[in-house]
């Protein structure tokens, strides 16, 4: 968790506006900055990197003050396709899947659906990619097919058409790859086509 340097922040919808008369008298300015033992809890929260937080202004709307919880990571859970799927058994929330490679590109996907094992590709439009390289680029639906999520014993796809995978993880969490897809109309998520994983979280919307 600590690699990928998560912290919890408070999406943009719930950002309380800039508090008004910042040029008053220094006896306001030290009541404003006086801690309150009575004040409410904050609302909800959701991961954000801390490098782009904005990664949350293309959520659909539904997920917006919902708390997320770090279901699975590799440094925890280790590195098994199989323990991210046992770990999301019953779940069925979206899903926020983010990497980092050995060149330290962080990039990933959202889903609209949990991760599991599946005969066919499942999900819903609300599926994208992203990645950071280092600005945030995100890669949404396109419309021109249903390839959104698929899950083998031995690897997990995202996008598809052609052959190609816009993002695909071996059943080790080891090796992965990322090629253009119709789907999502992706670049290349990481720095080339072929990258191995350093470390992988899955975090679910409770």
């Amino acid at each position: 968790m600590r690699g990928l340097r998560w912290r919890y922040t408070r999406l943009p919808s719930q950002v309380e506006d800039t508090l008004s008369g910042e040029e008053g008298n220094e006896e306001e300015e030290e009541e404003e900055a006086a801690p309150d033992p009575a004040a409410a809890p904050e609302d909800p929260t959701v991961p954000q990197l801390t490098e782009a937080s904005q990664l949350s202004f293309h959520f659909p709307p539904r997920v917006t003050g919902h708390p997320w919880s770090l279901v699975f990571c590799t440094s925890r859970d280790g590195f098994s396709l199989q323990s991210l799927y046992r770990r999301m058994e019953g779940c069925s929330g979206p899903v926020l899947l983010v990497l980092r490679d050995q060149d330290g590109q962080i990039f990933g996907a959202f889903s609209s659906s949990a991760i599991r094992l599946s005969k066919g590709f499942y999900g819903t439009g609300e599926t994208f990619l992203f990645s950071f390289s280092p600005q945030l680029k995100v890669f949404k639906w396109t419309g021109s097919n249903s390839f959104f999520v698929k899950g083998d014993l031995d690897s997990l796809m995202m996008g598809s058409g052609s052959g190609r995978f816009g993002l695909w993880l071996d059943g080790d969490l080891f090796r992965g790859g990322s090629s253009p897809c119709p789907t999502f109309n992706n670049e290349v998520l990481a720095r080339q086509e072929q990258f191995c994983i350093q470390e992988l979280e899955a975090w679910l919307l409770s």
